[in-house]
């Protein structure tokens, strides 16, 4: 008999990166998590697939990064990037530290399987398209650019939502039912939102559940509609990854942190949370087995306890939801793929259900009694503070600005458009750029901040330099759709934006 079931939430998300810089911040982001996350959860996905599993996960790609992934200059200049890693790999060859030596030989398999693999998949589109054709994985959807919804009314939420929601269709072939609600954000009245764009399912942090007395053992309707929220179990969620501890601190693991300067890779095991970087020990891949072995049992029994407590409390057989971001897996943790796959190997061993949250929501793990939430994020205090508070006062008021004069352009003729007109198209998507919730975030955070601040301000200079040309009846059209396609190039993910159709 089932314990009740679990669904892994990955969530993958990185901002439009492409033409805006390479290191430390830039192109480097999206590749690295591109060779050492994504295709690495594919491939474990694939062999699952093919031993018969389905309802494995559910997998959120936001629309900003799956553009990337499909974007022709993106492929291109990923591949010129394993390029790079294979030759900084055969460059530290010749180095006269047998450890660095033995590190080289390491990094030129993991390069080179890359390599391949990206040969094989190309776009990755076709490899999710496939996975969730075959029920294999549940797709997430969400709005254009991950902008954070509870800052803005209904209105643009819906515009950006649909955006996110038609790019969908246009990769994958369908409308997801459910979506990845940026940084868990919510605010009373998206329901309607979500209700009225036929969203079915969002999710949500678990003390958003908690503030208001609803326990995250079960979905919940949100209000007077018929959308449906999950939350995240924090209490699970956080045996992984957590602000304090979890399994990618174990001694043997590789550190993250230190970094070979020489040649950019990471040479050194976790060792301890307090040794110094420069006295860490040596990786050894090969120790790192049994330890996966070891902590993806202690997971599943974690699940399994939180099942069993679930169980008797609410007298039927529960759900939890562990949601992480997807770029943990391979890039953070350079073990966590391994992990993952064999989590989900145990998982029904221990009569736990594998699940995602469609799946979820059909098998009836849903508490009918609607919940009333109130405003939450996944964020610092599971409030808005990151995305709204005082270090980025000045981005919110800029935003806010953006939006009311983005309702009040109105376009003028160009000589290209029949129809549709590329100048508003592409002002709409510099407006999306802007309202990014990353560069917020990284100001918040202090994460490469200065870098967050050029591009919401570059964003912002582009939107209101062709709002202002559109203004001008003086201007000269073949300029300003000149002006656009120059924006274009640098900045144009989303080639089926109307904007017509967006107000």
């Amino acid at each position: 008999m089932s314990r009740g079931a679990l669904a892994l939430v990955l969530h993958s998300h990185l901002p439009w990166l492409a033409h805006h810089g390479r290191w430390p911040v830039g192109e480097e982001w999206l590749y690295q998590a591109w060779g050492t996350s994504y295709l690495q959860v594919l491939d474990v996905l694939d062999r699952l697939a093919a031993r018969g599993r389905t309802d494995v996960l559910t997998l959120g790609v936001t629309p900003v990064l799956a553009a990337q992934l499909d974007d022709p200059y993106c492929l291109t200049a990923f591949e010129t990037w394993l390029g790079f890693w294979r030759e900084r790999s055969a460059e530290l060859a010749g180095d006269a530290d047998p450890a660095l030596r033995e590190l080289a030989g390491y990094e030129y398999r993991c390069a080179a399987w890359a390599t391949e693999q990206h040969a094989a998949r190309g776009p990755l589109s076709a490899s999710l398209r496939r996975l969730a054709d075959a029920g294999v994985i549940e797709l997430l959807g969400g709005p254009a650019t991950h902008e954070f919804q509870p800052l803005y009314d209904d209105e643009v939420v819906t515009a950006l939502l649909r955006v996110g929601r038609d790019d969908a269709v246009e990769r994958w072939g369908r409308r997801t039912a459910g979506i990845w609600a940026p940084e868990c954000g919510y605010r009373p009245g998206l329901e309607e939102v979500y209700a009225a764009e036929q969203v079915t399912h969002f999710v949500v942090d678990g003390p958003t559940f908690l503030h208001v007395g609803a326990q995250p053992w079960a979905g919940r309707p949100v209000g007077d509609s018929d959308v449906v929220a999950f939350a995240r179990d924090l209490d699970v969620t956080y045996r992984v990854w957590s602000p304090k501890r979890g399994y990618p601190s174990d001694p043997a693991y590789r550190d993250f942190y230190a970094v070979h300067h020489g040649s950019g890779f990471r040479p050194s095991r976790v060792t301890s949370v307090h040794t110094p970087d420069h006295a860490k020990e040596p990786y050894r891949p090969e120790a790192t087995a049994a330890v996966v072995q070891r902590d993806a049992a202690d997971f599943v029994s974690v699940v399994a306890a939180k099942l069993d407590q679930i169980g008797a409390q609410r007298g039927s057989p529960g759900l939890v939801v562990a949601a992480y971001d997807t770029e943990l897996f391979g890039h953070w943790w350079h073990e966590g793929p391994a992990w993952l796959e064999r989590v989900l190997e145990l998982l029904p061993e221990a009569g736990i259900e594998v699940t995602t949250l469609s799946r979820a929501r059909r098998d009836g793990y849903v508490d009918p009694q609607p919940v009333e939430l109130a405003p939450g994020s996944w964020g610092s205090g599971k409030d808005w503070r990151v995305w709204a508070g005082t270090p980025v006062a000045d981005l919110v008021r800029d935003n806010d600005r953006l939006v009311r004069r983005w309702r009040s352009v109105r376009t003028r003729p160009s000589p290209a458009s029949v129809g549709r007109d590329p100048v508003a198209d592409q002002l709409a998507r510099e407006a999306m750029l802007a309202l990014s919730s990353d560069w917020a975030f990284m100001v918040t955070k202090d994460t490469a901040a200065q870098y967050a601040r050029s591009r919401h301000d570059l964003h912002h200079r582009r939107f209101h330099a062709l709002a202002d040309a559109l203004a001008d009846i003086e201007y000269e059209p073949a300029r300003l759709l000149e002006l656009a396609n120059e924006f274009r190039a640098s900045d144009g993910p989303f080639g089926h934006v109307d904007a017509r159709a967006l107000w």
